[in-house]
């Protein structure tokens, strides 16, 4: 852990302030949620994501799906990809997402694109392809995407119907 050189004191609230500069480096918005670790004499923080917590079941759950569909599928929490089965696996698992879909996540969107057009996944990187996106919901808040896309063919009404009923279900597994 390397330090800030940074040092705030503590209100009579017991409140600190995390100095803007490293909340616009780590991405910490406001409503974000942060989990709080302890050991010894060090308290740390770390940004919470609901979605963290499943990425095992995720990674199940999206090959169950690539083997019956034989369609890329992708599921992102609000920071990163979390689970993705398919081609595009080794290049896009644990990397941050786009600021595109970033917004389909905060204006909680569902998109079905039917032609071939460039999908950003991740900032640096496009894929051409037909995607839809549909938005995890969970509590009332969006946690995250599930996105199915292909490189070759449109998509139809079962994979339509098909990233509806995921995000219909990672959100209510995540309220349970």
């Amino acid at each position: 852990m390397e330090t800030t050189g940074v040092v705030r004191r503590i209100d009579d609230l017991g409140r600190v302030v995390i100095p803007k500069e490293i909340r616009r480096t780590l991405g910490i918005k406001d409503g974000t949620s942060l989990e709080i670790f302890v050991d010894k004499d060090m308290v740390a923080l770390k940004k919470h994501s609901s979605m963290n917590n499943l990425s095992h079941f995720a990674e199940v759950y999206v090959d169950s799906i690539y083997n019956a569909l034989k369609k890329d599928i992708i599921i992102t929490d609000r920071d990163n990809v979390i689970a993705c089965a398919g081609a595009l696996k080794k290049e896009y698992l644990m990397q941050p997402i786009s600021s595109y879909l970033e917004e389909c996540i905060n204006n909680r969107v569902n998109i079905k694109e039917d032609d071939i057009k460039d999908l950003n996944i991740v900032n640096y990187k496009s894929e051409k392809c037909s995607y839809i996106i549909n938005t995890i919901i969970s509590n009332g808040d969006s946690i995250g995407l599930i996105i199915i896309l292909s490189t070759e063919e449109s998509l139809g009404e079962l994979e339509e119907k098909t990233a509806q009923i995921a995000s219909q279900f990672f959100g209510k597994h995540i309220e349970e």
